[in-house]
């Protein structure tokens, strides 16, 4: 029996290729709607997907023949995953393919920071030359702690490796510590960190879980970067704590609002008033959520999830 694969989003044409030269039917619906695509979801018995939209309980009942959703990214939280395996659906993800990319950006964010890289070369290019202002710090003896060791977290302490800092993790699971990083306490690494990278999932307990009293744990002022998920730091009290001094920069590739429409998010009315200060401050580095975003990755990606899927089908 032909196995139909519905792609609702383009990917890397290697992907499609691939599964068209293992045996596998490609089609394509990359313009309908949510309720449009649950109409005939019960024809395929595989999704491709990366975020157009949640699939949730409803579009799970209605994909009666569905063996498989494969998520091009990291992360699976837009799926009703414990539904999804109630009806024996097989998961699939790919953090192998953008680890690196992940890795690359969260390096190049500490160090624009630490040397007001983006501060300088604005200034400069406004015919100002501010020498002391943009003195900058050394990674070399900082403490680098990271919450998350998985794919990311391991890709970016394996970055690491080459300075002459002390990196340490903290897991949910026990023994994923490794030759670059030490695995410690959440207390111990809040004691010790003077930068601070998340590489989480987002779930109930990782939501909100950079607040006030999180932040006012640590002992010592710290950079902080987020490369993960935005829901998981609250950007008011974040903000209150650069205010306060707690925190010394921030490097921010996520955002809370995500979910929000950005083209209402940049008006003035509609801007909450912690992403303004974010906007204007000069301590802080924003991307658009492109720190697995790159070339390569956008390849490896499509990849990692073709030899999945084949997997899935392996004898």
């Amino acid at each position: 029996m032909s196995i139909k694969i519905l792609h609702i989003d383009s990917n890397h044409p290697i992907l499609w290729g691939q599964l068209e030269e293992a045996g596998f039917e490609n089609h394509a619906d990359f313009k309908s709607s949510k309720e449009e695509i649950e109409e005939k979801i019960q024809d395929y018995n595989g999704i491709v997907i990366r975020s157009r939209f949640k699939i949730d309980k409803t579009f799970l009942d209605k994909a009666t023949n569905l063996q498989f959703i494969a998520r091009v990214g990291a992360g699976l939280e837009s799926i009703d995953c414990d539904y999804a395996e109630t009806k024996n659906i097989h998961l699939i993800a790919a953090p192998e393919g953008n680890r690196n990319a992940v890795a690359e950006h969260s390096l190049g964010v500490i160090l624009s920071l630490f040397n007001n890289l983006n501060q300088a070369d604005a200034e400069i290019k406004a015919g100002h030359w501010n020498r002391e202002s943009n003195r900058g710090h050394e990674l070399d003896g900082k403490s680098v702690g990271i919450i998350g060791y998985g794919n990311m977290g391991k890709a970016f302490a394996k970055k690491l490796h080459g300075f002459e800092v002390d990196v340490l993790c903290y897991d949910i699971l026990d023994n994923v510590g490794d030759e670059n990083a030490r695995q410690v306490s959440l207390r111990e690494l809040q004691q010790k960190t003077d930068v601070l990278s998340l590489h989480l999932p987002w779930t109930p307990e990782t939501d909100k879980m950079v607040n006030a009293d999180f932040i006012n744990a640590f002992a010592k002022p710290f950079w902080i970067i987020n490369t993960s998920r935005g829901k998981n730091i609250v950007t008011a009290d974040l903000v209150s704590a650069m205010k306060e001094k707690k925190v010394l920069g921030a490097g921010l590739d996520v955002l809370e609002y995500e979910k929000l429409s950005f083209e209402t998010l940049f008006q003035d009315k509609n801007t909450p008033e912690a992403f303004q200060y974010l906007l204007q401050a000069k301590n802080v580095l924003l991307t658009p959520h492109i720190a697995g975003w790159t070339f390569e990755s956008h390849e490896r990606l499509a990849q990692v999830i073709v030899n999945k899927i084949k997997k899935v089908y392996a004898k």
